[in-house]
């Protein structure tokens, strides 16, 4: 990293994680269709006849639990990422925007690229010492 662009990167960074978390929570909502999918089928929207059969309804139940299940996680990976680059902006708590980037490099292509680009760079010492000596001052709780 060139000396004295530490800011302008980490700026870059902040923005990159907030558009990554509007983008997987976008992304997320498509989920929503399995669960609604689960829903008719669990409730007997696509059976023409009345009576009732075990399969359609353990398959339409997993369609809820897993759109469910997927939706939930992107959501919080969504509020993870802005949250991270609110604080990368704010140059606090390194840690934290350190285990976000690591659980973004298991979102291919784009989540890999943006999470190994944020831990080479806050695995740099100028860039550890700008979050411990922070300009910003800390909110009182």
């Amino acid at each position: 990293m060139a000396p004295g662009k530490e800011d302008h990167y980490l700026d870059l960074l902040s923005l990159f994680h907030t558009i990554f978390g509007g983008l997987t929570a976008f992304g997320s909502c498509l989920f929503l269709i399995h669960i609604f999918i689960g829903l008719a089928v669990v409730t007997g929207h696509f059976t023409e006849d009345s009576t009732t059969d075990a399969m359609p309804s353990l398959l339409g139940w997993l369609f809820v639990v897993i759109g469910t299940t997927l939706f939930v996680l992107g959501w919080t990976l969504a509020v993870c990422a802005i949250i991270a680059g609110r604080k990368l902006k704010h140059r606090k708590n390194r840690t934290f925007c350190m285990v976000v980037a690591a659980i973004e490099c298991l979102n291919m292509p784009l989540g890999t690229l943006l999470g190994v680009f944020t831990l080479v760079a806050l695995t740099q010492e100028s860039v550890s010492a700008r979050f411990q000596s922070s300009p910003f001052p800390e909110s009182a709780p």
